[in-house]
């Protein structure tokens, strides 16, 4: 079969084309996955290094609306939980200068939550489930408290990306929460700077291109095949849009997912969990550039939800793009896709193994890598039943329908770069 043919053209809207403040706003996608990667870490160093990192993860921490203490165990947290994840285009001074007209201009002092995602850990048995929401998703406001105290008034229809301009964190958060009748008791932000650490942190994620990808906008022009990025290299790879699929956000979301899933690989891979030092240097860099909830300064919820998520098969963590539909007033700009969505969560709240029939990327971002005749899939945790227990039952999965794009952990996926059509 042809890529042509396992990518499945489409027609696409004209929000492909919608015109982003600064491509580097979704670059934090990574980074916040990341935040939810040290939860493991911490779990790994906890021993030595708790107080240390308790004690400068708290200094800017946020309170949230639906944060609960807690109740202190060593043991993994019992129920379900909702961490959200957001990415902010903040101009900080040291990478101020790398950022072009976004941080010179007259908007420089205003931060945008451009990367907006919610992870979802199940209750037993552990699934974890990432939706990412894009920018330019048009939905309420709520009522939000703003920076000096006062209260804004709520909007029955904004892009979810204004909701940090607005109250900070918080909004965010009673933002989603309001979308997806979900209880989000924990969260996290991070910048670009901060982006820029953690990948340099982690030491570099070998990524696919099934073909060429340049980029103007990105500075990119990198030939098809395998290559390690970390760091601004990271960057680049994460914000491109011209350089992927058909050139939209959409797409870009599902090049993301494909960094995502490699990261997890290799975060759970033995180069990494069994290795101290790696893990120290991992958990203090991304606690010193993140800004928590004040739920998940606790150095014993970072273990407990750490011990949640550490079994999960890679089949288990689905990365899932939340579903929408054009705008029929913009066409520049989506609105929720509500049976889909519905459908979403729906499967959430039934806790069964949820089976993806759309395709792995949105947007022809990314391409499926078919496994060679005798290659062996990756090895993931808790991939073989302990003795006695069997695979889930083919009726208890649970089929999303096609409108809502994604892939697993365990599937390979490559960028579908844009030197496939001009050499």
């Amino acid at each position: 079969m042809s890529e042509t043919s396992k990518r499945g053209r489409h027609t696409v809207a004209r929000h492909g084309e919608l015109r982003s403040p600064h491509p580097l706003a979704f670059l934090a996608k990574i980074a916040a996955i990341v935040v939810a990667v040290v939860l493991v870490s911490t779990a790994g160093v906890a021993a030595y290094a708790a107080y240390d990192f308790s004690a400068s993860f708290a200094d800017d921490a946020v309170a949230l609306p639906d944060q609960d203490s807690v109740p202190p165990d060593i043991g993994a947290i019992e129920g379900g939980v909702n961490l959200f994840l957001a990415g902010t285009d903040a101009c900080e001074p040291a990478y101020a200068h790398l950022f072009g007209d976004r941080c010179t201009g007259p908007d420089a002092d205003v931060e945008l939550n451009d990367v907006n995602m919610l992870v979802h850990i199940s209750e037993e048995p552990r699934k974890v489930t990432v939706i990412s929401f894009p920018r330019d998703l048009m939905l309420p406001i709520p009522a939000c408290t703003r920076a000096d105290g006062s209260e804004s008034e709520p909007i029955s229809k904004e892009a979810i990306n204004t909701a940090y301009s607005i109250g900070g964190l918080a909004c965010v958060v009673k933002t989603v929460s309001q979308l997806s009748g979900q209880r989000i008791p924990f969260a996290a932000k991070v910048t670009w700077g901060g982006v820029i650490e953690v990948t340099d942190a982690i030491g570099g994620v070998e990524v696919c291109l099934a073909s060429g990808i340049k980029d103007y906008y990105t500075g990119i022009d990198w030939p098809a095949g395998m290559r390690e990025v970390s760091g601004m290299a990271a960057l680049q790879f994460l914000r491109t849009r011209h350089g992927v699929g058909d050139g939209s956000d959409l797409g870009r979301i599902s090049n993301q997912q494909q960094y995502m899933s490699r990261l997890a690989n290799k975060l759970m891979s033995e180069d990494v969990l069994s290795n101290p030092a790696t893990l120290y240097k991992l958990a203090s860099t991304t606690v010193e550039n993140i800004t928590p909830s004040e739920s998940l300064t606790n150095p014993l919820t970072l273990v407990q939800i750490a011990l949640a998520v550490k079994n999960v098969p890679f089949a288990e963590i689905v990365f899932v793009q939340f579903p929408t539909v054009e705008d029929p007033w913009d066409a520049d700009r989506v609105v929720p896709n509500e049976s889909a969505a519905a459908a979403l969560w729906a499967a959430l709240e039934e806790n069964k193994p949820i089976e993806l029939t759309g395709e792995a990327g949105s947007n022809d971002g990314v391409v499926v890598v078919e496994p060679e005749p005798g290659d062996e899939p990756a090895a993931s945790p808790s991939a073989t039943p302990e003795p006695g227990e069997t695979a889930a039952p083919a009726e208890d999965v649970v089929e999303l329908p096609s409108s809502i794009t994604g892939s697993t952990a365990a599937q390979e996926t490559c960028s579908n770069g844009n030197l496939r059509d001009n050499g």
